[in-house]
């Protein structure tokens, strides 16, 4: 018959087989679901596309790679295989880790973040302000859980006027996010009968992994945050907790019951607020009305302990005083302007085309008498000059010559001969006397004597 065995040896020789056998092993997955425990031990899950192990980080931070153990990373672990006798399940014991890119959904959420921020959804221009003192105020998270208790009791203390609206929906699983999507329509839109259109509306939920938190990184919520025309605080986990929903939302919170606090007022700030103003309103009036009965004190001793005669004779020497030196002023302006229009007629009637056209013909009949006197003065010079050019001309000229005896001798073209050189036979040549020309023609070559 074959040993029976307690539980307890059983889960013993499980745990050796594993130690022994596997023992320290590097194994590559996924990091999820990651809880790191106030102890500093870190416990998660590794996993790929079918199986996941539990994993169990003491003293994590103390660890080589510590820093790249998050939700959604893919990483190498180096560790050794353990059975955890106690509940009877296997985890590996991490010594050390080392990234190796992010994971399936850590990528998802870097690509959709980008897309959206391209698009311009993160813009700080398009977030809206909240109000100052809502009224009404919608939630959008799951009914049941302890996250809505909290933002009620938050916003109940804080505000205890304020409507709240609950639009229930599922924060986690497949399909939550069109829940999602939709109760933030109906609380934009109003589409929920009886029900008022909100003034500010909170979507979010508690802590969770990765994974659990993911509804609120999908594109479909991301949108509908964006289209809504009400201003929308994202309080989604834990203030480590960072998604997509955050980056859209017109101001992300830490935590719900942060996000609470941020739509809601105090009222015990707002009466302490109010209470600090009615003293200030109090002191403010109170001196007001102190200064207003020193003046009024003030007057009374003085302007209105005087006679109607006293108040009116000093107004009336002013008159007297103004009046005099308004008729002073008035005369010496008659005066300057007086002397003024004067200078200006004087100079008017010496620039009248009248004494212009005076004076130019002035200036035309002096000129006229000097050209006058400049032309015949010329006119007497020329002729005294050609009377001696004349004289001379006679003296000098061929016609006195042939007076005295001589002649001249012209060739057939009218020219004087002056070589016999120049003449040919058969040349035709005039001789001019005294009285009367001889007409001749040469026989033959004259000649040349010196």
């Amino acid at each position: 018959m074959a040993e029976t065995l307690t539980v307890t040896r059983l889960a013993r020789r499980i745990r050796n087989l594993l130690e022994i056998d596997i023992g320290e092993v590097w194994v590559k997955g996924e990091i999820s679901n990651l809880r790191q425990q106030s102890s500093g031990h870190w416990y998660f899950s590794l996993k790929d596309e079918t199986t996941q192990i539990s994993c169990a980080m003491f003293g994590a931070k103390r660890r080589e790679g510590h820093e790249v153990i998050e939700d959604g990373a893919k990483v190498e672990i180096f560790g050794e295989v353990s059975f955890y006798e106690a509940r009877g399940s296997t985890q590996l014991i991490v010594r050390k880790a080392k990234g190796i890119g992010l994971g399936d959904l850590q990528a998802r959420f870097e690509a959709l973040k980008k897309k959206l921020d391209h698009e311009g959804l993160f813009s700080a221009q398009r977030k809206k302000q909240l109000p100052t003192f809502p009224s009404t105020i919608g939630i959008v998270t799951s009914p049941t859980s302890a996250a809505l208790q909290d933002m009620i009791n938050v916003l109940s203390r804080r505000s205890p006027w304020l409507q709240v609206v609950l639009y229930p929906t599922a924060v986690q699983g497949k399909g939550a996010e069109r829940q999602i999507a939709h109760a933030i329509h109906s609380a934009s839109n109003g589409s929920v009968k009886n029900t008022p259109i909100p003034e500010a509306l909170i979507v979010g939920r508690g802590g969770g992994s990765l994974e659990d938190l993911w509804n609120f990184n999908e594109e479909i919520v991301a949108r509908a945050i964006a289209d809504s025309p009400i201003p929308i605080i994202s309080a989604v986990g834990h203030e480590i907790d960072f998604t997509i929903s955050d980056f859209v939302a017109d101001l992300r919170a830490p935590t719900p019951s942060a996000a609470a606090e941020l739509i809601a007022p105090d009222v015990n700030e707002l009466q302490q607020q109010l209470q600090t103003l009615k003293s200030r309103l109090n002191r403010s009036t109170h001196s007001r009305l102190e200064r207003l009965a020193e003046h009024l004190d003030f007057y009374e001793r003085t302007f209105f302990a005087r006679s109607s005669d006293v108040w009116l004779s000093q107004p009336a020497q002013e008159i007297k005083l103004l009046k005099e030196k308004l008729s002073h002023l008035t005369h010496s302006q008659l005066i300057q302007k007086q002397n003024l229009i004067t200078n200006y007629l004087k100079d008017w009637q010496r620039h009248h085309p009248r004494e212009l056209l005076k004076r130019r013909a002035e200036r035309i009949s002096s000129l006229s008498e000097t050209l006058k006197k400049t032309t015949s003065h010329s006119i007497h010079a020329y002729q005294e000059k050609l009377q001696r050019l004349s004289s001379l001309l006679s003296a000098l000229g061929p016609t006195n010559i042939l007076e005295r005896g001589f002649s001249i001798t012209l060739d057939q073209n009218g020219n004087v001969i002056q070589s016999p050189e120049s003449l040919s036979p058969g040349d035709q040549i005039t001789t001019k006397l005294r009285k009367g020309t001889i007409e001749s023609t040469i026989n033959e070559q004259p000649e040349h004597q010196d």
